[in-house]
């Protein structure tokens, strides 16, 4: 998932923990501000793992009764618990993840957004493990008479995705002008609003989405596209022992069944190929 290119900043931090938190022993702080080194791991603010995201994305991340949670946040959490910290998240233009800009200036030590694993990101910043693997849901208005992607096209309905993502470019590698939205909460509302009468967007936001009977009784799943798309975690080029501390906590939540607990509470019923793509 992305967001809008030119999209302005927003800094303000949703913070998963409480602040104030003392370093485990051990560690070297800067006066509570500045790097820190845990168990190897450096990070960019001491006592926290710093994590950037772009909200909302339900269930991977969005707030909820004024706190951030989702399926990234708690696996995340995992990796911030196993280094003796909290996690802080810095909520992000999504546009930058793909740079690797805010993990290079320092501002976070982290990515964590439901992001796809792509040659071209792979050139900017270094992936985690594979922890989901995502496909692409067409949905549809029950008014509007589609019930294939083909039909939008053939039938001159408006299909709609949100903007720079996998989604979008699937859409016009198939051929077809989508109309751009912002976010995934906007290319819904474009959906109930009337105006697109389709989308391709992540099934597993369609999944939460629909778990709202107004939803469902108004809008179904037509099509369900097969991308290959695998989620990973993203850090700076060429930290390996971040990245390490996330494929570890990754591992170990799926050898216990945290994993499929998380998987379960936010995502719904578990499909063990989801959870265990194919290391890419």
């Amino acid at each position: 998932m992305n967001t809008l290119l030119g999209r302005r900043t927003r800094l303000l931090a949703a913070v998963t923990a409480t602040a104030g938190l003392a370093l485990v022993a051990g560690c070297s702080s800067g006066g509570g501000s500045g790097k820190t080194t845990v168990k190897g791991v450096h990070l960019v603010k001491a006592g926290q793992l710093t994590t950037c995201t772009h909200l909302p994305y339900p269930p991977f991340q969005s707030e909820i009764d004024g706190k951030v949670q989702g399926f990234d946040v708690s696996l995340i959490d995992l990796v911030a618990k196993d280094l003796g910290v909290k996690q802080n998240i810095v909520d992000t233009p999504f546009e930058n993840f793909k740079t690797g800009a805010f993990l290079n200036s320092g501002q976070c030590d982290l990515a964590a957004a439901g992001m796809t694993i792509t040659p071209e990101r792979k050139k900017n910043v270094d992936f985690s493990d594979p922890y989901f693997e995502a496909t692409q849901a067409v949905l549809v208005d029950k008014k509007s008479g589609i019930t294939s992607l083909a039909d939008v096209k053939t039938k001159g309905k408006k299909l709609g995705a949100q903007a720079q993502t996998t989604g979008e470019d699937y859409a016009k590698g198939k051929g077809y002008d989508p109309v751009s939205f912002e976010s995934s909460d906007a290319v819904l509302n474009g959906l109930r609003t009337g105006q697109v009468q389709a989308v391709i967007i992540d099934y597993p936001v369609v999944q939460g989405w629909l778990k709202d009977k107004a939803n469902a009784d108004a809008f179904k799943v037509v099509d369900n596209l097969k991308t290959g798309e695998q989620y990973g975690f993203t850090v700076k080029k060429g930290n390996t022992k971040l990245r390490e501390a996330i494929n570890k906590a990754l591992g170990q939540a799926k050898a216990d069944g945290t994993y499929k607990k998380l998987y379960e509470k936010w995502i719904g019923p578990y499909d063990a190929s989801a959870a265990s793509p194919a290391a890419s």
